[in-house]
């Protein structure tokens, strides 16, 4: 076992050896924190919006390209998409942690991602053709709301939102929603799509969305994080389910046991200890490819076969 290894854990996800594969120093301009990309496949490469954090603290998303997704990263010079409170006052405080999806038949892509407002975190959308220009939607969840993204398709005529709103209350439990829209603007019909657990469970209390959701063939996956409170602070772990591909409303599997957590020394040291948080994963055949932040530093990488994934949530 690696020195730096603290314990063993599932072999489902299997960390890329040369991790961490994005890192501060790798910017042309002055950053602190680079980290919770969202991903895509975009002209013939993988794309990634990084969440960067500047030296005031404010964050921003910038763009990184690679031809084979771990290697060779071409980073935009400078931000790609910044905050501008002028016209949305809810960036005020900076935008952060996308998600990306490719909308079907619509020719574009949606990214869902956080906006820091003055009265906290929401949900906010933009949509891109080339990831250079970018067409804004503003709020279209309030505070307090994070963890979003769509799906890349329509259903029953209508666009399909997961997010994570948060209660006031920590004993009320923060967890998964899912809302509909018939134009990316008005949305309804919200409801508790998965909820978080009680007691010492690894997910208890605080759950929200990973990266964007995955069609399968036997469903949408969905890959989500868990925080578990213990006496030295929050600890962020990944579980897996499984959701209906012609009702995502309905949970079809959830495993019990968490997959991927905290356990290399870039993940349990840095602005944020004990956090492994992804937001986009790429499919390349049977390998699903993960983008995930490490301790709210750098970036990294896993990956799983998807095969073996679904075999694991059959089985738990």
């Amino acid at each position: 076992m690696n020195s730096k290894t603290i314990y063993q854990e599932s072999e489902l996800f299997k960390r890329y050896k040369n991790n961490p594969v994005l890192t501060p120093s790798m910017w042309k301009y002055r950053i602190n924190s680079v980290f919770n990309a969202g991903a895509t496949l975009y002209d013939g490469k993988v794309l990634l919006l990084v969440r960067i954090e500047d030296m005031k603290g404010f964050s921003h998303l910038c763009k990184a390209e690679s031809r084979d997704g771990y290697t060779n990263w071409k980073i935009d010079d400078t931000p790609t998409l910044q905050p501008k409170p002028e016209e949305f006052p809810e960036e005020i405080y900076g935008i952060e942690d996308p998600r990306i999806i490719r909308l079907e038949d619509e020719g574009r892509y949606a990214i869902v991602y956080t906006s820091f407002s003055e009265s906290g975190p929401l949900v906010s959308l933009a949509t891109t053709e080339d990831f250079r220009g970018f067409r804004r939607y503003g709020v279209i969840m309030p505070p307090d709301d994070k963890d979003a993204s769509l799906f890349p398709r329509k259903f029953n005529g209508r666009y399909v939102l997961i997010h994570r709103p948060s209660p006031t209350s920590y004993l009320l439990g923060a967890h998964i929603w899912i809302s509909y829209s018939p134009d990316l603007k008005h949305w309804g019909d919200s409801a508790i799509l998965l909820p978080a657990r009680r007691g010492s469970w690894w997910d208890a209390y605080k759950v929200g969305l990973g990266p964007q959701p995955i069609e399968t063939p036997e469903g949408w996956l969905i890959i989500y994080h868990g925080v578990k409170t213990t006496a030295a602070g929050s600890l962020y772990r990944l579980g897996l389910a499984l959701l209906d591909l012609d009702d995502p409303s309905r949970i079809i599997k959830r495993c019990d046991e968490w997959v991927f957590g905290p356990n290399e020394y870039y993940e349990r040291v840095g602005d944020v200890p004990d956090v492994t948080f992804p937001c986009g994963v790429v499919l390349k055949g049977d390998e699903l490819i993960m983008y995930y932040g490490a301790a709210d530093t750098t970036m990294a990488i896993a990956t799983a076969s998807l095969k073996d994934i679904l075999e694991f949530l059959r089985k738990n």
